[in-house]
């Protein structure tokens, strides 16, 4: 009897169980809005961070969701066009507002993240019981967590500054450089690039003159082979930029047709078709700096960059950035100990984050909301070759790691006075 009695009581709790987990099953998804170029000159750029999104949050969603109040929710990524405008950015955040989100991500320019945080945070205060928040994954601009710092606005990407520290590292111990070339976009993020190379070449590299100092149009610029047979005839023995997407790859390849043989010190050259543009002038000149690059050292970075790849194998997919999964991973970390998507409870988890993967460790610094992060710099060189198992792209061309940026060696004084609720 007492035997039987187990058995029924151990069929009725599976049963129970079952009921309750498809009744998890069957809530509504914490969607995150990606507001992004998805058409226009830049849509690379904005389908590249979809498919990191998409794949972060199936690897929450493969163990289960996360965990609210009322039970095991999936996360679901939902997309709104920006065209790489500002009112159509804007006009994406009503939207998504209006659809009831409450997790809003942005990257992909500056620009467009400033005039984000201005109407969040106007909309946070005009209407306080549908506030939303704003996950920054690529817009660096420094501005972005010091002026222009809000309560509602998490940066997990590196800023310019940071950045340019890490570059820096490897510029200062380039003894054959005398002579380099500053170009960039004509908006925040470019011009802080600039402003910041200036800086930090006179302070570490005064003996390096800085023989060019240019700035163009935001994505508008078809033919860069002005600018490359200005760059030539400038003697300059390298270039630095912040230029990102289409920007990027048309210089690179305008340098390449014009027989410029310098560096490049970037801060995107490893990727979007940058390494397969600039072809084998590349090996050993061109340098990138990122928070991570597919062989950095390590078993557990080769799992996560093939991990992704199995997912998204085509060589035009190959585009996976570490901080957009530990970005998610901090958000459902967030989730899960505030229990609930509003923005009000969320924000204060989102201010604690400490997330680890694939051997790298990020906190957020909750002074400023900007994370905190080790960087990389690597330089490009043919798959193969030492230090270069994985190539970019299908291009042939990879990337090795030269230096490690401490995360407390990146870290820069930051000058946010935050408005807090």
């Amino acid at each position: 009897m007492q035997t039987f009695l187990q058995c029924t009581l151990a069929i009725f709790g599976l049963v129970f169980a079952l009921a309750v987990q498809a009744q998890h099953a069957s809530l509504p998804p914490v969607r995150i809005a990606l507001i992004e170029s998805l058409s226009g000159a830049f849509a690379n750029t904005g389908e590249a961070v979809f498919r990191n999104l998409v794949w972060a949050t199936e690897r929450v969603n493969a163990r289960g969701g996360v965990r609210l109040a009322d039970g095991l929710h999936p996360l679901a990524v939902q997309r709104y066009d920006n065209k790489g405008q500002n009112e159509e950015a804007l006009a994406a955040l009503r939207s998504a507002i209006d659809d009831g989100v409450t997790v809003i991500a942005q990257g992909n320019s500056s620009s467009i993240a400033a005039t984000l945080i201005d109407a969040i945070n106007k909309h946070n205060q005009r209407e306080p019981a549908k506030r939303v928040l704003l996950l920054n994954y690529a817009a660096v601009d420094p501005l972005l967590t010091n002026e222009k710092c809000s309560y509602w606005h998490f940066r997990f990407d590196a800023h310019a500054d940071m950045r340019m520290v890490a570059l820096m590292e490897v510029l200062k111990d380039d003894k054959a450089l005398k002579s380099i070339y500053l170009i960039g976009q004509d908006y925040s993020f470019g011009q802080a690039v600039v402003r910041e190379a200036r800086r930090q070449i006179a302070a570490q590299r005064p003996d390096v003159k800085v023989v060019g100092d240019e700035l163009h149009a935001l994505g508008r610029v078809k033919d860069f082979i002005p600018y490359a047979v200005k760059i030539k005839a400038s003697g300059a023995q390298a270039v630095l930029t912040g230029n990102w997407g289409n920007d990027l790859t048309l210089l690179i390849k305008a340098a390449k047709e014009v027989g410029y043989e310098g560096k490049f010190y970037t801060f995107y050259g490893n990727a979007l078709g940058a390494p397969a543009a600039i072809g084998e002038a590349g090996v050993g000149r061109v340098i990138a700096v990122a928070d991570w690059f597919p062989n950095a050292p390590g078993a557990a970075s080769e799992a996560f960059y093939q991990s992704f790849r199995q997912r998204f194998p085509r060589p035009q997919d190959d585009y996976v950035h570490l901080r957009m999964r530990l970005m998610v991973e901090a958000l459902a970390q967030g989730l899960e100990k505030a229990g609930s998507a509003q923005a009000t409870v969320l924000a204060p988890e989102l201010e604690r984050s400490r997330v680890s993967l694939a051997g790298v460790q990020g906190t957020m610094r909750a002074a400023d909301h900007q994370f905190q992060q080790p960087l990389q710099v690597a330089l490009m060189d043919r798959q193969g070759a030492p230090g270069v198992k994985f190539d970019v792209e299908g291009s042939g061309y990879g990337f090795r790691v030269i230096k490690t940026i401490a995360a407390a060696q990146a870290e820069q004084p930051q000058r946010c006075a935050m408005m807090r609720p």
